[in-house]
């Protein structure tokens, strides 16, 4: 038996990277995480000790998709950069 160590964190890159290579391949994703998560071991016959962290439709954008104008706001890379 092996004692893992961050396996949130290591799950959470990993999501990162797949999301990643979804977009550069054309294809687009919606990420949610509903709380509770434990609905979906029962919904997917998984056991007690898998822990869902993500729910991660996948598909192609319609060709009128847009990027809502909320999203498109940023901030300027000051008000999110501290250089010391």
């Amino acid at each position: 038996r092996f004692k893992h160590y961050y396996v949130t964190e290591s799950v959470g890159i990993a999501i990162g990277f797949l999301i990643s290579a979804l977009h550069q391949s054309g294809l687009v994703c919606l990420e949610h995480t509903p709380n509770p998560m434990t609905f979906l071991n029962q919904l997917c016959n998984r056991p007690a000790n898998e822990k869902p962290m993500m729910i991660l439709p996948v598909g192609y954008p319609t060709k009128n998709a847009e990027i809502p104008a909320a999203a498109k706001v940023k901030k300027p890379l000051s008000a999110v950069l501290s250089v010391f």
